[in-house]
Order: structure tokens, then sequence, then C-alpha cells
């Protein structure tokens, strides 16, 4: 699983640092030959996607170095983390909802996919089978039941 994400971001990496490095510094020259660079459109534009490439690779490079942080030995066995897969009851509607608890870049809520940063995500870490888990939205509160889960270690 972050072995794909890693390698995402280290593609887009890739791709910005040639932006930054090569097509970046052409626009800038081709725009800064048309003139007057305080009413030069091209050369604002290019300036403003220079700064952004910056900022952006300093958040791809942040994401990567915490994800190599993670020692997934270190992911729990007997309660829900990262990875996992998880049955709940959605008490109030009295109906069965699976998700797999991902990172943020893998998330996908329509597929069931949901990071372990969101509400419910959140709320899931660390428990067991039985658990009843209350998960503050912003359309009110839901409640659910965990039935069952795995986690990444079951799935090898």
């Amino acid at each position: 699983m972050t072995s794909d994400i890693k390698k995402k971001l280290e593609e887009e990496v890739h791709a910005l640092e040639k932006e930054l490095r090569e097509e970046l510094p052409k626009a800038l020259k081709t725009a800064a030959a048309l003139g007057d660079l305080s009413d030069n459109a091209d050369y604002s534009a290019a300036r403003e996607r220079q700064d952004f490439v910056r900022v952006r690779l300093g958040q791809l490079k942040q994401r990567l170095a915490d994800l190599s942080m993670i020692n997934f030995d270190k992911i729990p066995r007997d309660r829900i983390s990262l990875g996992s897969k998880v049955v709940l009851l959605d008490v109030d509607k009295n109906e069965e909802v699976t998700y797999r608890l991902v990172t943020s870049e893998d998330a996908d809520a329509a597929n069931g996919l949901i990071s372990t940063t969101s509400p419910i995500g959140r709320s899931l870490l660390n428990k067991r089978e039985g658990d009843t888990v209350e998960v503050k939205i912003p359309s009110g509160t839901r409640v659910f039941e965990v039935i069952r889960f795995t986690t990444m270690h079951d799935d090898k």
C-alpha cells in the first residue's frame, strides 16, 4: 500500500522538479524578452506557477519523509489500524458498512477507502470487535458497532 503511494508521490516530485528546472526557466526567459515585466501577464503567470511548484515540492517531500517513518511491524495485529478492513453495523440505519483504513492519499470514500485522519477513521483506530463507536460528523453523530475486522497483516 505505502510503496504505491511513495511511487506516485515520487513521480509527481520528479515531474515538478523537471518543470522547475527546465520548463519554467524557458517560460520566464521568453516572457521577459517581451519587455516591461510590470505589465507582463505571461511573466506573472510563470512566476506564480514557479512559486506553486516550489510549495508543492516541499509538501510532497515532507509527505514522503512522513511515509518513510511508518514502521509496519509496529502496526497492531489485535485492533483496528492503518490497512484494516472493518465491517461495521450502522446502528441508526441497521445496515452493515465496510471500510478500509488508508492514508489520506488513497482515500476514496465512495469506494469504502477512508483516511485514518477522517472523523470515522480516527474514531475506529485501536477499536476491537464488539466496540461501539460514536462519530461526530458535520451532519450530526453516527453510531457504529464493530462487527469484525482484519488487519494488513491478515491480508498477507
